[in-house]
């Protein structure tokens, strides 16, 4: 029986793959959690197989999980669920030592795929997410989209500038008119996005992608 932890903030999901892995006699859901560092802190005591992993979480987000589950577990395999398809991120989170990255738009049939695959000791990637590395390392792109920079919505432009004119996040609300909780959501996906740590992160990212003139 393959024991499975599912780490993800929203409730549906978590409740959506564990009734999928009720009706699967090799599988099982031996433990869920909201955000990333609940989850290593059940790793100790569950001991599972496998790691169900979201990207976008409060607090610590699935790509530093993947990489503190590789430092402390290096041989729990990891799949990687999420809605994100920016080729920068999925590399990232290979680079943080993932096994697999599948879509949330997957059907019930890929997922179980993609969770036996990678279990089984494979590596497993959604066929758009192949197709988006595929075309990134062909050559077809140009110099600068080579090295894609994550797309960015306007507020998240906004967001950031403020960030590196050194705006506080009470000050961002105030002056975008738009709540604390809602800036700090901006400022997560912002570090997710430009894998980065923190703040001296985000600014780093500005120059070395040469951001600044176009926020």
């Amino acid at each position: 029986m393959t024991r499975i932890l599912i780490a993800d903030d929203h409730q549906l999901v978590i409740d959506g793959i564990k009734l999928m892995l009720s009706t699967e006699p090799d599988l099982e859901c031996a433990g869920e959690a909201n955000d990333g560092s609940r989850a290593l802190d059940m790793l100790p005591e569950l001991q599972p197989d496998l790691v169900i992993l979201d990207i976008n979480m409060p607090g610590l987000n699935g790509i530093e999980t993947c990489r503190k589950i590789r430092e402390s577990h290096p041989n729990l395999r990891v799949l990687i669920l999420s809605m994100l398809r920016e080729v920068s991120l999925i590399k990232l989170v290979l680079k943080n030592g993932a096994d697999g990255y599948l879509l949330k738009s997957a059907g019930r049939a890929e997922i179980l795929d993609a969770i036996r695959k990678v279990r089984d000791g494979e590596k497993y990637f959604s066929p758009e997410v192949s197709a988006l590395v595929m075309e990134s390392l062909s050559g077809a792109r140009t110099k600068v989209s080579e090295n894609p920079f994550p797309k960015l919505s306007r507020r998240e432009k906004q967001v950031l500038r403020m960030i590196v004119d050194e705006y506080t996040t009470t000050e961002i609300a105030e002056k975008l008119f738009i709540s604390f909780g809602t800036v700090e959501t901006h400022r997560r996906n912002l570090l997710i996005k430009l894998g980065a740590r923190n703040t001296a992160g985000l600014v780093r990212a500005c120059f070395e992608y040469e951001l600044l003139a176009d926020l």
